[in-house]
């Protein structure tokens, strides 16, 4: 999903051209951007035509760009990277030998943090190397450019439609009747963080709230204890670093 993202779109893409796993789709989807992101995007499909572009009618939000692409993608499968962040050169082929390996459709990575000029915010944050649907609901450890998905077992899915939070309740969904994504702890994407982590975590709270009332439909009172105990673990998280 691109939307006014020219002062990093180059960085991204390249990640994905100097992948060591070659066989890539890559789908890029426009949502109305008025900076100088379609120049780029243009510059970039004259070198690699097999790049697939799509343009927005209207500005939709993160989560119907990444539908939109979802039914475009031809692969069996989808790997999300969000058009600020940047994949390590083996991203892919590591998490595609650990998925045939464990025989496992959903995978995900650790992460480092960078600012908008690339410095180091965190070092890698590590992760547990598994996760099910009764963990996620109380600890957000799956970050987004770092998920790949094997449609031929999971199926054809598409992200709630919600202004935030749309990837937290996707993997919800994806996890709900049974299935274990597997993590690996080492931090292979560069997460760029561009607003205060305290404004994101408010944000984290309430939008968990609203997925697992509203999407999951869970009891209240059991959301509340999730909450709390989402609470705590993000306290544990950064006090610990």
């Amino acid at each position: 999903p691109i939307y006014n993202a020219e002062k990093y779109l180059r960085k991204t893409l390249d990640s994905i051209l100097v992948q060591t796993y070659k066989d890539i789709e890559i789908v890029l989807v426009d949502d109305c951007s008025n900076d100088d992101s379609a120049n780029i995007i243009k510059e970039y499909i004259q070198k690699y035509p097999e790049i697939v572009y799509f343009l927005q009618e209207t500005n939709q939000g993160a989560g119907a760009a990444r539908n939109k692409a979802l039914e475009l993608a031809t692969g069996q499968y989808v790997a999300f990277l969000d058009s600020d962040d940047i994949w390590y050169p083996n991203k892919v082929a590591k998490q595609l030998e650990l998925m045939k390996k464990r025989n496992c459709p959903f995978s995900y990575t650790a992460i480092e943090m960078i600012d908008e000029n690339d410095n180091l915010l965190k070092n890698k944050r590590n992760i547990k190397e598994t996760c099910d649907y009764k963990y996620l609901l109380h600890n957000t450890i799956i970050a987004t450019s770092s998920v790949i998905i094997d449609r031929t077992i999971l199926g054809d899915f598409r992200m709630p439609l919600r202004r935030g939070g749309q990837d937290y309740a996707t993997w919800l969904m994806l996890l709900r009747n049974g299935c274990i994504a597997r993590g690996i702890n080492e931090a292979l994407v560069k997460y760029r963080i561009s607003n205060s982590l305290s404004s994101n975590k408010f944000k984290s709270i309430k939008q968990i709230w609203e997925i697992q009332t509203q999407d999951e439909e869970i009891n209240k009172l059991r959301v509340c204890l999730n909450t709390f105990r989402f609470i705590i673990n993000a306290l544990k998280k950064y006090l610990g670093e």
